[in-house]
């Protein structure tokens, strides 16, 4: 039967291989966790710290493509009054 571990030991043991200098075979024996377990945790971890929350650099370049955006309609709007003028004469 496959051991249960709580969310706090997940926690602490991704936290322990990614700051301790330790390498993940000698962490995963130390704390009695398979290798494979132990990466699969690290790996979830990861994928929802990437996921979660704001990212500075992602922001950044939401406002960037919003301003540009902006512009662009501007730009467009313009283009149909100039075209529609020209169709007149």
């Amino acid at each position: 039967m496959a051991k249960r571990y709580t969310e706090e030991f997940r926690r602490d043991a991704v936290q322990m291989a990614t700051t301790s200098g330790l390498t993940r075979p000698q962490l995963s024996s130390d704390l009695g966790v398979g290798l494979s377990t132990l990466n699969k945790w690290v790996q979830q971890h990861q994928h929802n710290d990437l996921m979660s929350g704001p990212h500075e650099d992602v922001e950044k370049e939401n406002t960037r493509l919003r301003k540009e955006i902006q512009l662009l309609r501007e730009e467009r709007k313009v283009l149909k009054k100039a075209v529609g003028e020209v169709r007149l004469y």
